[in-house]
């Protein structure tokens, strides 16, 4: 069985997907590389064909049509063959650490269900890259569980980049996510942690997540135009866990969930209200309407928490100030 499957989907990649699968192929036999080719019009095909011709026990393709990034995850995690699971995009790569990544996976990680790592913004404008590391939350280099973690901060936010999961974890739980829907891979993560009980964290700084190409969906003005998709896997996300469960499993668990949750609620607030869509407010409200219908109990403590407050006070003026917030928070975590 290979250590490691590694799903890579692509939409028009061409231009950049090599950097991604040459940081990879370095994992030799002990991986597994999926490319989604999700109905890319450029050479995105050709290349991940050339790929899996000079790499046959290493390298598979899919071709499907386009259906998203969601799409390219469902698909590779239906085929992964490995015994832990992880999602690269196209534009991101794995830094050098990955073959010392993999010895963990075989060795002290062996029995985890999420094994995490630190990933970095790395800055296509030439700024100094920006670690988000763990060590003060996980114990390094050893199993544990849940209640053995301590508080995240701010800037600490659980995303997939930071994410190996157990395969078969993965396959029952995180799978069909949404077609044509952005920011899904938030989804992907929220419903397979409440099933992890045992994880083990890498102090390596293994994903360098690109901040700064153009056109990609995590620039600010992509996050503006397109905040209805974030509002929709706020939805998902919270009808899709049973936090009273959560709760009872394990305190701390349940807060990590809760400050992921605030800040994707909160995120999506912002961008709504920086877009110019008449509508946002109305949005934002119908987007806690049904979370209220979902689990009053627990929408109510994400609706009324101390900086959500602010970043719902109705008018121009809760406007102006749900953007002051926003930007001193990006000063502070530099993400975007």
């Amino acid at each position: 069985m290979k250590i490691l499957s590694v799903v890579v989907p692509c939409y028009n990649s061409a231009d950049y997907m090599k950097n991604c699968i040459e940081s990879l192929i370095v994992g030799g036999d002990k991986i597994e590389i999926i490319i989604v080719d999700d109905g890319s019009t450029d050479k995105t095909a050709f290349i991940a064909d050339g790929y899996a011709e000079k790499y046959p026990d290493i390298v598979k393709v899919i071709h499907q049509e386009n259906g998203g990034h969601g799409e390219g995850i469902n698909a590779g995690l239906k085929i992964a063959t490995g015994k832990f699971f992880k999602v690269v995009d196209s534009d991101d790569k794995l830094s050098e650490e990955f073959p010392l990544f993999l010895e963990k996976l075989e060795g002290g990680a062996k029995d985890a269900e999420l094994v995490v790592t630190n990933y970095v913004y790395a800055y296509q404008s030439g700024k100094k890259d920006n670690p988000v590391r763990y060590a003060n939350a996980f114990k390094r280099d050893k199993p544990f569980c849940w209640n053995d973690m301590r508080k995240f901060r701010l800037k600490q936010f659980l995303m997939v980049h930071a994410c190996t999961f157990r395969t078969e974890l993965a396959k029952k739980y995180g799978g069909e996510l949404p077609k044509h829907v952005f920011y899904e891979d938030n989804l992907f993560v929220g419903k397979i942690l409440p099933h992890v009980t045992t994880l083990y964290y890498c102090d390596l700084n293994l994903y360098r997540y690109t901040i700064g190409r153009e056109g990609q969906s995590v620039s600010e003005a992509v996050f503006v135009n397109k905040y209805k998709y974030q509002i929709l896997v706020n939805e998902l996300w919270f009808d899709a866990i049973d936090l009273n469960a959560v709760r009872e499993k394990s305190e701390r668990l349940y807060g990590l969930i809760m400050q992921e949750m605030l800040i994707l609620f909160g995120g999506a607030c912002v961008y709504a209200l920086k877009s110019d869509d008449e509508k946002a407010r109305e949005n934002i409200e119908n987007m806690w309407e049904k979370a209220f219908l979902h689990d009053e109990k627990n929408a109510k403590k994400l609706r009324y928490a101390f900086i959500m407050r602010f970043l719902n006070v109705k008018g121009n003026a809760g406007r102006k100030l749900a953007v002051a917030i926003y930007d001193l928070a990006r000063k502070i975590v530099q993400f975007n």
